[in-house]
């Protein structure tokens, strides 16, 4: 469809707002408490400024960059998100547009389809995991993303019990039973191309998450209760669990310096400087503004990422100006899924290039490795050094 096109992430939330039912929508703009964090992740951008020049700009601009041994043709990868009822596809169809683009998928453990299916359609799929349930439990998972030909594995960290809002949660339930589906029928309804995505696959949304094992596997709060029985890991355990994978390994939700070293120490590849999309501690700084400590402690031992508030192209130059190798997109990506499947995710993908493209143009850059702090504009009082 010629209208398919939208012009900005802007854009694309507010057609997945339009399209999706309200407790989904409001499902993906989470943020625990009075949404602080989730607030700070996006606007801490706009407190950075730019240098730009004004002749001898480059003609060609080259945006390729290698992440964890692959070759990205742009700093910016998928981070892994939970189960993508959004749109009937999931994260097949996330898949295919980041390998059509050119880039990594990142896989949640707790996503709504099989890690099989979604690394034939990426082979540069990530395989994100929870410290959730016993080692061996653990170490299944594991074996089985090894198999299917995951190229990485993402432990992620960045994730306590803080879930309330302080504007209301929406109610989701553990599975469509019919009750359920009677309680959810006027929400449908009224978004009948949402509904329609569905019928005409034959199946109804699925909160079963296949990557964490089990017959049946269990559902979203299953995985979700789980986690919450399992006792929190030590630096211990990120060793040893380190010690299992003997490909990339990502550390996702170092905000500290002092974890930084900590987590080079345990011997990880990368550090994704994340705190979840702000769905942990409300209050936490922003990670752009935690960026610049932890890329100077660690940055020439392991690749450093950002997650967190990246909304356009000019935001992944500031990060990566700030001493990221790349930035990992969630909600940017799920609302691009929303609006159109996977020629919306591309969609998504190709603004956040054409970003990259223009702003280092008009800061007279040849290719993203040039980037420095010289290029951003860093008000007084924008950093946060924890630890």
């Amino acid at each position: 469809m010629a209208n398919a096109w939208f012009e900005t992430v802007l854009e694309a939330q507010r057609r997945a707002r339009k399209r999706l039912p309200k407790s989904v929508y409001s499902a993906l703009l989470a943020g625990s408490e009075r949404g602080l964090t989730v607030s700070d992740n996006v606007s801490a951008f706009d407190e950075l400024g730019f240098a730009p020049r004004t002749a001898g700009l480059s003609a060609k601009r080259e945006l390729a960059t290698t992440v964890l041994g692959q070759s990205l043709s742009m700093p910016v990868l998928i981070s892994p998100t939970g189960v993508q009822a959004v749109h009937p596809d999931g994260e097949v169809a996330v898949a295919r547009a980041a390998a059509a683009r050119g880039t990594a998928m990142g896989l949640s453990s707790f996503a709504s389809k099989p890690v099989e299916e979604v690394v034939a359609a990426n082979p540069m799929t990530l395989f994100q995991l929870y410290w959730c349930g016993t080692r061996d439990e653990m170490l299944e998972r594991m074996a089985r993303a090894r198999t299917a030909g995951a190229v990485g594995l993402i432990l992620t960290l960045d994730w306590s019990f803080s879930h309330s809002r302080d504007w209301g949660s929406p109610h989701i339930p553990e599975r469509l039973t019919p009750r359920e589906m009677i309680r959810f029928a006027p929400e449908a309804l009224t978004h009948p191309r949402w509904l329609w995505s569905y019928v005409r696959t034959g199946h109804i949304p699925d909160l079963t998450v296949p990557n964490m094992g089990g017959d049946p596997p269990p559902t979203f709060f299953g995985a979700y209760g789980q986690w919450m029985q399992t006792p929190p890991p030590t630096w211990e355990d990120v060793r040893w669990l380190r010690a299992q994978w003997d490909g990339p390994f990502v550390l996702k939700g170092v905000l500290r310096v002092d974890e930084a070293r900590r987590a080079v120490d345990a011997g990880v590849s990368a550090i994704s400087v994340s705190n979840h999309g702000g769905n942990n501690l409300d209050g936490t700084p922003a990670a752009i503004r935690a960026l610049p400590a932890v890329a100077d402690a660690v940055g020439d031992q392991v690749e450093v990422l950002l997650d967190g508030g990246v909304r356009r192209g000019g935001d992944v130059v500031k990060a990566v100006a700030l001493g990221a190798r790349a930035v990992m997109i969630g909600r940017a990506y799920l609302w691009g899924l929303a609006a159109n499947g996977q020629a919306g995710v591309e969609n998504v993908l190709d603004l956040m290039r054409a970003g990259i493209d223009s702003t280092l143009m008009a800061l007279g850059h040849g290719s993203v490795r040039e980037l420095s702090r010289e290029d951003v504009l860093i008000p007084d009082g924008f950093r946060r050094t924890l630890g």
